[in-house]
Parts: C-alpha cells; structure tokens; sequence
C-alpha cells in the first residue's frame, strides 16, 4: 500500500499540531496518538453517504491517502476498517512497527469478528493504539496482566478473556461498558480491505450517523440521535439534535461543504441472517 509519501506525511504531522515528527519509541508512539485522538475522529459520515447514495467503487476511506485528504479537507475520520488502515500506515511512514489486528466488539454473544485495530511492537512489548475507542495512551498488552488507562472520561481496562486481550470501555452512545477482544495479528491491508467491504450490505454504522472525538479534556460526539458530551470529570450530557448541520460544523469542525451531503437518520435493520431479520421477513 505504502501511499503516504513524504510531503503528505509531513501535512498530516502539521494538521495534527506536531512540529516534527515523533522518534519511533514510546514516548514518540504516545505523543502521536494523543495528537491522533484529538484531531481525528471516528465517524461513518463518508460512509453513510456512499452507502445510502449507492456509490460503486471502494468505501470511503479504504486507500489511506483518500483517507487523509477527506479528513484535513473536511475534517472527518473513518469507521474502523478503513481509520486503522490509515492510521496504521502513517505509523509504518513513521518508523514504527505498527500491525493491523482484527477483533470483535461484544456486543451480542457469538458474533464474528467485526473490529479492526492497530497494535504497535517496541523493544519486544506489544501496544493497544485503537483509532475508534481512543484512550489517548499506548495500552500495553502483557500475557496474564492487566492494564489500564485512568481518566473520567476516555479510561479502558485491559484483561483477559481465556488466550486473548480484551479492553472493557464505554461507547458515547451506550452507557454500559462492554469489552473489544483483539483476536489476532497481524493481518494484512488485503484482508482490511476484504473485511471492510463486507460492511456495505450491512454495519450499525450504515444508517445512523455517529461521531466520537476527545476534545476539551473530555469526549464529544454523536450516538443515537444525541449529540453526546463526557466531560473531563465524567459527566455525561446528551442533547437531542435540533440542528444536526450546526452541530456538526460549529461544533465537531466538520466542513459545511460535507455535513450537507448526510443523509438524515433511518432506523437500524437487524444483521441478515439474524433470527430477528427472519421474523420481520415472514
């Protein structure tokens, strides 16, 4: 893949408030990703609109370069599949030995793998550096130990579940914890592109529009029709949004130019082949 030359390296540094680039260890792998987590944020507003308009070709995102062009153009980030690709290639860019992995969100029990991560190897010690959850600090992963990141509002626990890592963490829009399980890695960029295309039939992402930044010392975004705030202490706001396009642009920094094209919110369908899909057919 290895589509990030120099001189877009060097713009992405700038958009993300670096002067120069980090030294690849992990006082420099810590420096990039906080500057990551507050700069780029995991959102599906490319998304929605290629899936709700039909639009052939590969999803939004996938090749990092569109991937970093759309987000300093219009400030917006990716879902999983396609942040952590780039993410992870402008960590590649950088001199560090960063990995795709692939988890599983757990969500509902036996569900396939459906999370995609990137996972950093410094003098022989792995890193959890995840784009979606964004906990701000490498979490290390070590065999029988837990880890932790403390804070209010972005803070994980990582553990294990049996032979594999899981970090427990809240999403915006769910006020229950639940746990990522980090199922494998490496994986491949072709396998990432595979595994991101097999959302565009189905994906909670593909109909609701949701946003999570850190910002302010806390968390802001969007989740199920809210717009949602975890302030530094903790405390969590949700607002109904009365004006989704104000929101997004004063707000989240989207630009007016791209907020316009998001397709207004629709219920979300159950997965096909879901017991529940098979009652609503009949």
């Amino acid at each position: 893949m290895r589509d990030l030359d120099p001189a877009l390296v060097e713009s992405i540094l700038q958009r993300l408030g670096l002067s120069k680039p980090p030294d690849p260890d992990l006082a420099g792998l810590g420096e990039l990703y906080g500057a990551w987590c507050g700069h780029v944020p995991f959102d599906n507003c490319r998304k929605l609109i290629a899936c709700r308009s039909g639009a052939a070709g590969p999803l939004p995102g996938d090749a990092p370069r569109d991937f970093f062009e759309a987000w300093m153009q219009h400030g917006v980030g990716g879902t999983c599949w396609a942040i952590h690709g780039a993410w992870c290639e402008l960590l590649i860019a950088l001199g560090f030995d960063a990995h795709r992995a692939v988890g599983t969100m757990m969500v509902g029990p036996d569900l396939p793998p459906n999370h995609g991560t990137v996972i950093v190897e410094i003098d022989g010690k792995a890193y959890l550096v995840d784009a979606s959850i964004m906990f701000v600090e490498p979490l290390p992963i070590v065999q029988g130990q837990e880890a932790g990141i403390d804070h209010p509002a972005w803070g994980v626990r990582g553990h294990w579940l049996n032979d594999k890592y899981a970090v427990r963490w809240r999403a915006l829009h769910n006020p229950e914890p639940f746990d990522c399980r980090i199922d494998e890695w490496p994986v491949d960029a072709r396998r990432y592109a595979a595994l991101h295309e097999a959302t565009r039939q189905w994906s909670p992402f593909n109909f609701q529009l949701n946003f999570n930044l850190v910002k302010g010392g806390g968390r802001v975004g969007v989740g199920m029709g809210e717009g949602v705030r975890i302030s530094a202490d903790g405390v969590v706001t949700r607002t109904r949004l009365t004006d989704r396009l104000a929101y997004l642009i004063d707000e989240l920094g989207v630009s007016e130019e791209l907020a316009q094209q998001l397709p207004p919110d629709i219920p979300t369908p159950p997965p096909p082949g879901s017991r529940t899909a098979a009652r609503a057919e009949n």
